[in-house]
């Protein structure tokens, strides 16, 4: 049976297969999770006998009534590639099986940002042309979901994994791909990225309709959105008109000049359509159409980056995030696996308060709580006029340093300064840091992002110089300092790192 041919086996509804039928991760150059027990599974006709072998192991069993079927794999270490033989009234011969560790990367559009694109795309990390040229890492490997909504969870998917070469790696999650790197580089074994993303999305898409119903203040998601339905046509009709608008202001601005339509294109609003009901902003929608086929596939954890989309309801997030990783957990079946994030990084939003992304970051950061977890900081390496960021390299490796340390145990430096607590003193307020080791430095020619406010509860620029491992600052005007925060706007300058060049987290010692 050709590739091709396996390949369409996979993809068509496992309820329309009589032969033996593999999950949509089974593919050539799959790569399976090492040290635990590993899931496959699939389908076949009702009380077909399935065989599983791979390397030494054998695994026998029986399709259930519905025709499901599975067996576990007893844990396997890295070692060459070697074929998945899957038989019953057909065979399936699976190549290029290797044995690593396996992330699922997921989110909105700063994780489905390409290592590649053409000139001018907004999906081009830096460095794109060479970083290509010398992608020849054959352990890494990606598997990219193609993007579906469902409205009920989903036992099917489309992709496949490829190998990273030069000619594919171009198409791969950048983040993703830079942790890959990162990780196959220090730990010398196959490292697999699957890669469900979808841009502009937000979180309640990608929770489950467990999550969802897991606390009473989470009804409002589902009331928002009957709400966004109302008068659907309607809103659609509005839409078109609108853009056709715009759309006849370009065509008036391009005749007259370049430098007319260059100001039009530049302050003219985006106009995103109404959602409907197959947007992929829909509540579960995401997780039904994205996640749910991929369970319970072995991994070893998540790289999540998401939470642009959720910025002007960001009071609601904490609870939501962390309801959301519970959640997966749950689903997956495997324990707390690691669960890793990125923390926002600077931008100017537009927000009037210049707040609204920092209240989104706090809550990023509250999530900390939960166990094995951890968030990059990437408050210095925005871009504030871009909401696409392209050092996507850095990012991906501020990930890799959290991973080593929390799940991996390399040794070094993986985290930048912690806030832990505040004193006043006089005029001052003495702010103690976790350094994370080494010691606090500044990056610029005086430390900034700090302010402070007095009782009447009114931020204002502070001067800040480090002492130690603490921070001293104050501000004219402001006798008695009661409260600071760092870095505490949508795009804020902040100059405090730890020697080993990793910035602090973005705090504030009060909680107006």
């Amino acid at each position: 049976m050709s590739r091709l041919s396996l390949m369409l086996l996979t993809l068509l509804p496992l309820t329309a297969q009589a032969e033996v039928s593999l999950a949509p991760l089974f593919t050539d150059h799959a790569v399976l999770q090492r040290d635990m027990p590993v899931p496959v599974w699939g389908r076949a006709a009702p009380g077909e006998t399935v065989t599983v072998s791979f390397r030494d192991q054998t695994m026998r069993t029986i399709a259930a009534p519905d025709g499901r079927w599975s067996v576990r794999l007893s844990p396997l270490k890295p070692g060459a590639p070697a074929s998945l033989i899957v038989s019953g009234r057909n065979t399936i011969a699976l190549e290029d099986i290797v044995v690593g560790e396996v992330w699922v990367c997921s989110g909105q559009s700063n994780m489905e940002f390409r290592v590649w694109g053409p000139p001018g795309d907004v999906y081009r990390a830096n460095d794109a042309d060479a970083e290509v040229a010398a992608a020849n890492h054959p352990l890494v490997r990606h598997f990219k979901v193609q993007q579906a909504v469902a409205g009920q969870p989903s036992d099917t998917a489309r992709g496949a994994w490829v190998v990273c070469s030069p000619a594919t790696v171009g198409q791969f999650t950048a983040v993703g791909y830079f942790f890959a790197r990162d990780m196959a580089q220090k730990l010398g074994v196959p490292v697999g990225l699957i890669n469900s993303t979808w841009g502009g999305t937000p979180i309640e898409s990608w929770m489950n309709d467990a999550a969802i119903r897991s606390e009473p203040a989470f009804a409002v998601i589902d009331k928002r959105w009957t709400d966004a339905m109302v008068g659907w046509e309607d809103k659609v009709a509005a839409h078109k008109a609108a853009v056709a608008a715009q759309e006849k202001e370009e065509a008036a601005a391009k005749a007259a000049g370049p430098e007319k339509l260059a100001h039009l294109l530049k302050n003219r609003p985006w106009l995103p359509p109404p959602p409907s009901p197959e947007s992929p902003e829909a509540p579960r929608c995401l997780f039904n159409g994205m996640i749910h086929p991929l369970l319970p596939y072995g991994i070893r954890g998540v790289l999540w980056y998401q939470g642009e989309s959720n910025a002007t309801r960001h009071s609601e997030y904490r609870a939501l995030f962390v309801a959301m990783i519970k959640g997966w957990r749950a689903a997956w079946g495997e324990g707390d696996f690691p669960f890793l994030w990125v923390q926002l990084a600077n931008w100017k939003t537009g927000d009037p308060t210049g707040l609204e992304w920092a209240g989104l970051r706090e809550a990023q950061a509250q999530a900390l709580s939960l166990p094995n977890t951890g968030m990059a900081v990437t408050i210095d390496i925005g871009e504030a006029a871009n909401i696409h960021p392209r050092n996507k390299q850095e990012v991906g490796r501020r990930l890799a340093l959290i991973a080593g340390h929390q799940v991996y145990g390399i040794p070094g430096p993986w985290r930048g300064p912690l806030f832990k607590s505040v004193e006043q003193a006089g005029a001052t307020l003495r702010v103690h840091m976790d350094t994370g080791g080494g010691g606090l430095v500044a990056h610029g020619t005086a430390l900034s992002g700090f302010t402070v406010a007095g009782e009447d509860r009114r931020f204002v620029p502070a001067s800040a110089r480090i002492e130690g491992a603490t921070v001293v600052v104050s501000a004219t005007g402001v006798d008695a300092p009661v409260a600071v925060r760092y870095a505490w706007t949508d795009a804020p300058e902040a100059g405090l790192f730890n020697d080993a060049g990793l910035p602090a987290e973005p705090f504030r010692s009060d909680d107006w």
